[in-house]
């Protein structure tokens, strides 16, 4: 399947869906997408959102969140997992950055506390830079369809760089994503509704990448 076609048809199911990452990620700022995606780690898409609306809420610059008190970052974001660690990152995150240039590189942001490839790519494919960004969504879509066989993340980031034209980059995430959330779910997969099950190495039909 053209690596285009195949973009479009997971952006309009995850939009027809309403999947989360459509949502609440359209109108964020970079920094904002650096806290969200800090939160994210281990946790499930709806307290993600619902602990990002809740500390975005109340600071509205990276700034204001390094004057915040760690309790106050702690309450608003306690639905995600991991809180107390999470909310010890974003306050040291917010004070490095606190009054400077916001990181326009990988090797910028992979030098912030709690920032692995993942969280960096998907800042810097939110800001249009050249970057795919791989989590669990990706990487399991990717081998689910048999478009990559590969055992980690990084591995899995390297080979859909060879397999997307790079002005695709930055849609790869979102699109897998969304369609992650809402039909090529973790568990008990739409496979029924899914435009790609005529494609998809999982369904044993014939496939065509």
């Amino acid at each position: 399947m053209d690596p285009l076609k195949l973009v479009e048809l997971m952006e309009e199911e995850g939009k027809k869906r309403n999947a989360p990452v459509f949502l609440h990620n359209s109108s964020l700022e970079p920094w904002q997408i650096l806290i969200a995606t800090v939160l994210s780690a281990r946790t499930r898409d709806e307290q993600t959102a619902k602990a990002s609306e809740n500390l975005f809420s109340k600071a509205k610059s990276l700034d204001e969140i390094a004057e915040m008190e760690l309790d106050e970052i702690e309450r608003l974001i306690k639905p995600v997992g991991f809180y107390k660690v999470k909310a010890k990152r974003i306050k040291a995150i917010a004070e490095i950055l606190k009054g400077k240039k916001f990181p326009e590189t990988i090797e910028e942001l992979l030098a912030l506390p709690g920032v692995g490839r993942k969280t960096a790519n998907i800042v810097l494919a939110y800001m249009g830079k050249p970057a795919i960004a791989v989590d669990t969504h990706v990487h399991r879509i990717a081998n689910r369809l048999g478009i990559v066989n590969t055992k980690k993340p990084e591995q899995t980031e390297e080979e859909l760089k060879k397999i997307f034209p790079v002005e695709l980059w930055g849609r790869v995430n979102s699109a897998f994503v969304g369609f992650g959330q809402t039909v090529c779910l973790p568990r008990n997969p739409k496979c029924d509704e899914c435009p790609l099950n005529g494609f998809c190495k999982s369904s044993n039909l014939k496939k065509d990448f």
